[in-house]
């Protein structure tokens, strides 16, 4: 497909075209299925918990209210960037508008911090109810849930939104083919004419400030749960302690994992394939949305529970 041109100034670009995989197109064939699967999964299971903490009022506690704000930010990031990709592998539909990019970007950089920040809400959570049991009904309260939502929403609303202000305001000139499946900062910025050093920089910043000081608090949050751990006597007191939020850190876990190998392979693009980091990105933005209400569904014994009576009730 013959590349579409930009006009000389960046008003008049009217589409970018993805490119997926440009060193291995056999992937988005082998991909697809999976990534379809995937994409059913995490729609599905969200839907179920969220449906089910609505309906069950035993759910009805600040835990499950941070839980069903997770499940909501997964939807969003998987709706923002997985028809998009699928629509690439099954039609060849890569033309993508110059507006729809640049919002796409914001999504992606925004809900993608709401998600690392209700992980480090969650963490906090965690260590209340762990650290100080008895002050957990009185500090993990409905007014907490209702502050703690305007915090995600407020910051990471606010400081991504130079990064597609930015892009967009660049001189695009020529190029308009993007080697990527999704409309990332940097694979969007790079096609310009213009100096992109101001836009690496607050990519960098912005993202190391909100994702890497969720990071770091959820980490000392963890370790102030392991201090508080190990110091218990009682028989079964710590297998207890660590079930209330073994859920939590597996996400977690895995959560940093793929984005630090995102980083990783991305940092050494010289020794690895391109692609590879392109892969971990779409990936990124469905794995765990798909891990998510599972692994809570099955190590949760309450949502366990009445995602049973409300199967119950449908049928």
């Amino acid at each position: 497909m013959t590349a579409h041109r930009n006009d000389t100034t960046s008003t008049g670009v009217s589409d970018f075209l993805l490119n997926c995989f440009v060193r291995s197109p056999s992937w988005q064939l082998w991909l697809s299925l999976p990534l379809s699967l995937l994409f059913l999964l995490a729609m599905g299971a969200n839907a179920i918990l969220l449906i089910t903490i609505r309906m069950e009022a035993s759910l009805h506690e600040p835990m499950y209210y941070l839980l069903s704000l997770l499940s909501m930010l997964d939807i969003v990031l998987c709706l923002t960037v997985i028809p998009k990709v699928l629509a690439i592998f099954w039609f060849d539909l890569r033309p993508i508008g110059f507006s729809t990019c640049f919002l796409q970007m914001y999504i992606m950089n925004s809900f993608l911090a709401m998600e690392s920040c209700t992980f480090m809400i969650m963490a906090f959570d965690r260590y209340i109810a762990i650290c100080h049991p008895l002050r957990y009904p009185s500090i993990i309260t409905d007014q907490f849930v209702v502050k703690a939502a305007t915090f995600i929403l407020v910051r990471n609303v606010l400081i991504p939104l130079p990064i597609p202000i930015l892009s967009a305001r660049l001189h695009y000139c020529g190029r308009n083919v993007i080697e990527n499946c999704i409309c990332a900062n940097m694979s969007v910025s790079r096609l310009s004419c213009s100096d992109v050093t101001v836009n690496r920089l607050y990519q960098f910043a912005g993202g190391w400030t909100l994702l890497g000081s969720d990071l770091i608090l959820i980490f000392l949050s963890y370790t102030l749960i392991l201090r508080a751990v190990l110091r218990l006597k009682a028989e079964g007191a710590v297998a207890k302690a660590l079930s209330t939020c073994g859920s939590h850190f597996i996400l977690i876990l895995f959560f940093s994992t793929i984005l630090l190998v995102f980083i990783l392979t991305h940092v050494a693009k010289r020794k690895v394939s391109s692609d590879v980091p392109i892969l971990l990105n779409i990936l990124h933005h469905v794995i765990p949305a798909a891990l998510n209400p599972i692994v809570y569904g099955v190590r949760t014994q309450e949502i366990k529970q009445g995602i049973k009576r409300l199967l119950k009730k449908g049928w």
